[in-house]
């Protein structure tokens, strides 16, 4: 049975180097490509990552954008120790729809879409809806 690749992606293992600036490591972009080709070419695959653009379009069915509304991130990420311009670029990024825009560019239109994330009972109504949608993915493709 074939299965969808979906791609989870939304202002916030193998790395280049560390950012000083945002205290985080780096990714290697052609490295996380390289390593999950031939598994993406297997189906049923959920990559979870705040960017997208350097993903291939070929790799995913479908694309779900999370979005957060300014002052709950705000509150998040300071709870998790951000420094105040990592915080504030994250806030801004959320603001400007910036990960919304770069997933539209980067996929089809019509295989992006937005999810809630700012309270729990939305992760269980988002997991409901990635579950139909799977479902459904599942009865159209085999």
């Amino acid at each position: 049975m074939r299965l969808p690749n979906i791609l989870l992606t939304g202002t916030p293992g193998l790395y280049d180097g560390f950012d000083e600036e945002y205290e985080c490591p780096i990714l290697d972009e052609d490295r996380v490509v390289d390593e999950l080709e031939n598994k993406m070419k297997e189906g049923g695959v959920i990559v979870d990552y705040h960017g997208c653009d350097f993903f291939p379009e070929r790799w995913f069915h479908i694309v779900f954008v999370l979005q957060t509304d300014n002052s709950v991130l705000y509150t998040r990420l300071e709870k998790r120790g951000y420094s105040v311009k990592k915080l504030q670029d994250n806030v801004q990024c959320e603001i400007f729809q910036i990960l919304y825009e770069e997933a539209m560019t980067s996929y089809k239109p019509e295989i992006v879409h937005r999810l809630p994330s700012n309270v729990p009972e939305e992760l269980e109504s988002n997991l409901d809806q990635i579950i139909k949608w799977i479902e459904e993915w599942i009865k159209e493709n085999n």
